[in-house]
């Protein structure tokens, strides 16, 4: 692993900065979190049209960039220090890697450049809130969190008809999914589903528009305010599979008639979806602390600055410390996932990406905590900037974690636990 960053990563990196910095001020994203879409479209066009941030992972033959996870990282870590609402993640680190993983090639054609050009946005509804379940972050992906062919859950029916050689028929979705990340104004929904019934049940990728007849969604309220968070109601909806059964992934993920293939899919995706949300939650952590530090030097106590107290400064460099650390951990986090055919790279730990996203979100929440404490009374204020953080920090966990569960998930995949015969299980 080269731990130096590239004469145009790091171009991509002051670029967003620089642009983010004169458009998105306290201001502007407490404005921009009351629109209907809980973003400022007109950014989300400039990031998209100027700087293709939601196609910088993509293959340049879909309309993407064609760089990798690490720029993507890069980027995420920019957004998180302004705590910038936007569709970035649901679309770029969700939707755009399973659709190239498991679509055919009419749908990769059809929805990966309208991904990558920002016109289009996407969202993954998961069933019952378990969408750290089923990229695989704080459990194994069994398909169980799906619905289990019982009551529940999205459920899907085929109905035959239509489909290309190897291509399924019309299918019907029926079922709620809350918490989807994105899923009240995203054009596109790829819909965890359960087809089979009981006895044959498999766990399929739906492919739904967002303005198709059946489809009722409402913005849920969240105490994250830049997270949009939508319940998606699927009512004898019509869609489309995700790949053809009989066909085998682009990425070599397997194909949907694969067994597992769905759940392996996610959980390639899930280790992106960590890396990037590691590196968005060291940019805010980052922010937070430069922001308190900036204020201990001008709040004055006993007739001097509370910075120049030795209580203070240390507290300050301990959260340094553990930003940094966090920082590196998400580095190695996004060349760990950024392998041969979307893989993970050569030599890379296993559970890397899900142990860089423990730490992340510790991190941030120790800052977003010391922040509010060392601003004082102001900083109790629900009102203020620090709290901002401090809900982004509560509200990942609640999405991506808990921490605990994210490691005990990375050891097993580790096989840290594997030879004493201790196993790295938590109760819910």
């Amino acid at each position: 692993m080269d731990a130096a960053f590239t004469e145009e990563q790091d171009e991509i990196r002051r670029t967003l900065r620089e642009l983010l910095h004169k458009r998105c001020g306290p201001d502007d994203l407490r404005a921009a979190v009351r629109t209907p879409e809980g973003h400022d479209p007109g950014l989300w066009r400039q990031l998209a049209q100027q700087l293709g941030l939601p196609g910088l992972a993509l293959p340049a033959a879909y309309g993407g960039v064609g760089c990798g996870p690490t720029e993507l990282a890069l980027a995420c870590e920019e957004t998180g220090r302004v705590l910038l609402p936007s569709p970035l993640l649901p679309t770029a680190a969700l939707v755009a890697p399973l659709v190239l993983a498991l679509g055919t090639e009419a749908q990769r054609a059809e929805l990966l450049p309208a991904l990558a050009s920002g016109e289009l946005t996407g969202a993954l509804a998961v069933p019952g809130g378990r969408l750290s379940t089923a990229l695989a972050l704080t459990a194994r992906n069994g398909g169980d969190w799906a619905g289990g062919g019982r009551a529940g859950g999205i459920q899907a029916r085929e109905c035959g008809g239509g489909g290309g050689p190897g291509a399924a028929g019309e299918w019907r979705l029926y079922g709620e999914a809350a918490q989807v990340l994105g899923g009240h104004s995203a054009g596109l929904l790829l819909v965890a589903a359960h087809a089979g019934g009981y006895a044959r049940s498999r766990t399929l990728l739906f492919v739904v528009r967002g303005d198709a007849p059946g489809v009722v969604r409402v913005r849920q309220t969240a105490m994250d305010e830049t997270r949009a968070l939508g319940d998606v109601q699927l009512r004898n909806v019509r869609a489309s599979l995700l790949g053809a059964e009989d066909a085998e992934g682009a990425e070599g993920a397997g194909g949907v008639g694969t067994a597992g293939g769905v759940e392996r899919a996610l959980a390639r995706a899930g280790a992106g979806v960590a890396a990037a949300l590691a590196a968005e939650a060291v940019g805010a952590a980052g922010a937070a602390l430069e922001r308190t530090v900036e204020y201990v030097k001008v709040r004055e106590q006993f007739g001097r600055p509370i910075g120049s107290f030795q209580a203070v400064q240390h507290r300050l460099a301990d959260l340094y410390v553990q930003v940094q650390a966090a920082r590196s951990a998400a580095c190695y986090a996004a060349w760990a996932v950024g392998g041969p055919a979307g893989g993970p790279a050569e030599g890379a730990e296993p559970g890397a990406p899900g142990l860089a996203l423990a730490h992340a979100l510790e991190t941030l929440r120790a800052v977003a905590g010391e922040a509010i404490q060392l601003h004082g009374g102001i900083g109790f204020t629900w009102e203020h900037d620090a709290h901002l953080f401090f809900k982004r920090a509560a509200c990942d966990e609640l999405l991506f974690g808990p921490v605990h569960r994210l490691r005990a998930h990375a050891a097993e995949t580790a096989g840290v636990f594997g030879g004493g015969g201790m196993r790295a299980e938590v109760s819910v």
